[in-house]
């Protein structure tokens, strides 16, 4: 069944399900109505010769500068082929399927004065998987994302390369081969395509997603380190988190206790200590205050993926067009720096805990270094090496862009978002957090494994959902004896936590929030 598209009730998870699972898009009935309206009152305007920026006049500082109904055509072209100033490798197809998706269905709301004809031709490029190849690097964030989605509405010409069935071609061979004909753009269409927040958005909604798995993840690693270090359970009782109130705190505490029910490693009481160091014991406090930013960031984009950021806005019905700023990324910037904040602290806290692990120092009687054969062998010392120069690279990315702002197009855009890269540096931090995350995982299932090696505790003492967890990494990767190449054995547990195969053997077992 295809996604309908209104411009009004799109998603978060609809726009995964068309960037990551392919599904088909189309306009909705109302919405086509309501685009055929706003395109008719534009061409009114056309004909009464009205003044109106984009439209009748240049961009930018250009704003001034009146073009006549002749030159309206090669007004749009040379607005798009002009703008493609990008560098950088390209994005990957499933941010640049979001940002067409977004594209089309912040025009479908009917007030960008674009033709119904064009909209749909980017929506069957979209369905037959052909994608603009749009490098990273170029926006501002204000007006929009003008760079990147240059390169999309380049494509939409049959222009500049696409990626389709595998491979880089012309975007005209492409069209051809799919029957698709390339757009001619008329007044209006040229600014309506690249004026906006999609392409930050896009790359934003898709961190956002594999965020909102990872503090799951973040959640099983720390049960899994609580079973390999004897944890205490009792700091997750409803009851201290009730008193604080955050939801995400108390979120965190019910995973964990879930997690955790039924081991007899973790417990409520242990007769070797009376509490857990915070890297343990604060986890609802931690991992809380991050689940919290991120229902933020959410609702956020939940808002903005419905949102018309183009100019001049289209009101038919009040016979207006305003020029406005609703092209500004500064309400994304915002959120991107606060989510690559709060994906960073997961793999802080995650690092701290699997320093505990690989410390004889501090995990409880393990062997140092999680290795039977300490001196000959190094076992897990260098992985914290790595987990450590992550952390530490992500407090670079972790400055915030909205911060910074340079004027352009000769100071009349003379305060711009920074959201792009907001939301680019947002997604190298995930990617850290991950492999992060991935090592501690490994750590904790090597720790809970040599607690049976030395006979202090059995596979048998875990809880079901943490052992369900081990049972399918051990299907992966098998208990390092001796030192082997690391690397080969820690990408698989990125692979696992990155593709949620892990996350999903879990929730076999259990239900987490």
């Amino acid at each position: 069944m295809a996604v309908l598209i209104n411009g009004r009730d799109l998603t978060v998870e609809e726009v995964i399900r068309v960037c990551r699972g392919n599904e088909k898009v189309e306009i909705a009935p109302q919405a086509k109505e309501a685009v055929n309206k706003a395109r008719a009152y534009i061409e009114r305007k056309l004909d009464e010769g009205a003044v109106i920026y984009g439209l009748t006049t240049g961009f930018g500082k250009f704003s001034n500068v009146l073009i006549s109904k002749e030159e309206t055509t090669d007004l749009q072209r040379n607005l798009i082929i002009s703008h493609t100033c990008t560098f950088g490798e390209p994005y990957p197809r499933e941010y640049v399927r979001a940002a067409m998706l977004l594209r089309c269905n912040a025009l479908s709301r009917g007030n960008s004065g674009i033709r119904l004809s064009t909209i749909q031709t980017m929506l069957d490029m979209l369905n037959a998987g052909i994608h603009p190849v749009i490098p990273r690097k170029g926006s501002l964030g204000a007006s929009g994302d003008l760079a990147p989605l240059s390169h999309i509405a380049l494509g939409l010409i049959g222009l500049g390369k696409v990626e389709y069935k595998g491979e880089i071609v012309d975007a005209k061979d492409a069209m051809v081969a799919e029957g698709i004909t390339p757009v001619e753009l008329a007044a209006k269409e040229g600014l309506a395509l690249n004026n906006g927040t999609q392409m930050m958005t896009a790359v934003g909604v898709n961190v956002l997603w594999d965020a909102m798995n990872l503090l799951k993840v973040a959640d099983l690693a720390t049960a899994m380190t609580a079973e390999a270090l004897h944890g205490i359970t009792k700091a997750y009782d409803h009851k201290v988190q009730d008193v604080r109130g955050h939801q995400g705190q108390k979120i965190t505490a019910e995973n964990l206790l879930t997690l955790l029910d039924g081991s007899k490693n973790a417990m409520e009481v242990q007769p070797t200590k009376v509490q857990d160091p915070y890297s343990l014991r604060c986890i609802p406090q931690i991992h809380g205050a991050s689940r919290d930013a991120l229902q933020y960031v959410y609702d956020a984009v939940s808002r903005e993926i419905n949102a018309v950021t183009d100019n001049p806005i289209v009101f038919p019905d009040e016979d207006e067009v305003i020029s406005g700023g609703n092209f500004h990324g500064q309400p994304m910037a915002l959120a991107f720096d606060f989510m690559k904040m709060a994906i960073s602290e997961l793999a802080d806290v995650s690092e701290r805990r699997a320093e505990r692990l690989i410390n004889p120092a501090l995990s409880e009687g393990l062997p140092g270094f999680l290795t039977k054969h300490g001196g000959v062998c190094s076992g897990f010392m260098i992985a914290q090496y790595a987990a450590a120069s992550m952390v530490s690279e992500n407090k670079v990315y972790d400055h915030p862009a909205c911060v910074d702002s340079i004027p352009s197009s000769g100071n009349q855009e003379d305060h711009v978002s920074m959201g792009t890269t907001s939301a680019r540096t947002a997604a190298m931090v995930l990617d850290n957090a991950q492999k992060v995350l991935s090592i501690e995982i490994a750590a904790a299932a090597q720790g809970i494994w040599l607690r049976q090696e030395i006979g202090e505790s059995s596979i048998d003492n875990l809880a079901p959902a943490t052992r369900a967890a081990y049972d399918y990494i051990r299907s992966i990767s098998e208990p390092i004896e001796e030192d082997v190449i690391m690397h080969d054995e820690l990408a698989k547990f990125e692979r696992m936590v990155k593709d949620n195969s892990l996350l999903e053997a879990v929730e076999k077992v259990v239900t987490l929030k």
